[in-house]
């Protein structure tokens, strides 16, 4: 997986392109893809397209080693998509390899790869916003960051052995996202981040930022769910079932884990994840004159190859 990022580098490192000195050919409409729309970045992009842009001798050098720095950059978010798909993995097989487990090492499984994937996604989104200066891209890596930590969440509800660990799991998830989301968007916290020095943003551009990562967890929330109970209906029920006896053994009745536990429990806990979305949005709405849906929207409208992208 690593191996194209590895041939571009190489490519990039040996031509030199942050060395050359001489005339820029301007930016292909690929390369424009992902371009932050700033004010001024705008009024470059218009004057590159018209005239493709002479630079002065040394004056190229500088834009150049700029844009080396933030492929360099762009590098490293990738190479922490991928450490994060690789610590997942190793999560899963710890906890595989740990069994039986109660609803105390659940919870502490659980919200350990929370704070992982989280500190994972913060630090990519600071690369990609501070850094590569990409919108666009920081949507597509945040969602997924968060596909990533929702598929290995639904996966642990395959070793769940009781409607009371799903119950503990689930309140505790739902009442942080209640209580969290519209406390991290006061004007009080913000000032708070800004006192501390660890956010430059505006508060517009948090409150932005903020609902932009609450409808990606609810778009990764519901796709995650849909795939899961897909996973568990076909390796039950298909003609393959046998190649996962796991799953086909379902129906030994000595043990507390059935079919019928998994589906309507996950189920349960996809509608509990829908209405506290719900609750989020309207205090949102209510308490901070914000639309998530309707920012998502814009979001769609200003750069439709998010749409793809995503997809």
């Amino acid at each position: 997986m690593c191996t194209p990022l590895i041939i571009a580098f190489t490519v990039l490192l040996f031509e030199r392109r942050h060395n050359n000195l001489g005339v820029s050919r301007g930016l292909t409409e690929t390369q424009l893809l992902f371009s932050a729309p700033s004010p001024a970045r705008s009024r470059f992009l218009s004057s590159n397209r018209r005239s493709r842009f002479r630079w002065r001798r040394g004056g190229g050098c500088f834009q150049l080693a700029r844009s080396y720095r933030r492929f360099l950059w762009f590098c490293s978010a990738l190479l922490l998509s991928l450490i994060g798909f690789v610590l997942g993995e190793a999560y899963a097989e710890l906890y595989l390899r740990t069994l039986p487990h109660n609803s105390l090492d659940t919870v502490v499984y659980v919200y350990s790869w929370v704070a992982t994937i989280h500190i994972l996604d913060a630090t990519t989104g600071w690369i990609l916003g501070a850094k590569v200066g990409s919108y666009p891209l920081g949507w597509v890596f945040k969602l997924y960051f968060s596909l990533t930590y929702q598929t290995y969440v639904r996966a642990l509800y395959a070793r769940l052995r009781s409607p009371s660990q799903f119950a503990y799991l689930q309140l505790l998830s739902s009442s942080i996202v209640i209580l969290w989301n519209p406390l991290s968007m006061t004007e009080t916290f913000h000032r708070m981040l800004r006192w501390l020095k660890v956010n430059g943003q505006t508060y517009d551009e948090r409150k932005k930022n903020i609902g932009r990562s609450f409808y990606v967890r609810g778009l990764a929330e519901c796709v995650s769910m849909i795939a899961f109970l897909g996973w568990v209906v076909v390796l039950h029920f298909g003609w393959n079932s046998s190649v996962y006896p796991y799953f086909f053994n379902f129906q030994d009745k000595s043990d507390p884990y059935t079919f019928e536990l998994t589906f309507w429990a996950s189920l349960a806990t996809w509608v509990c994840e829908i209405v506290a979305g719900w609750v989020v949005r309207r205090i949102m709405m209510q308490c901070f004159q914000f639309g998530v849906t309707e920012e998502a929207v814009k979001d769609f409208g200003a750069f439709p190859e998010l749409l793809p992208a995503c997809l």
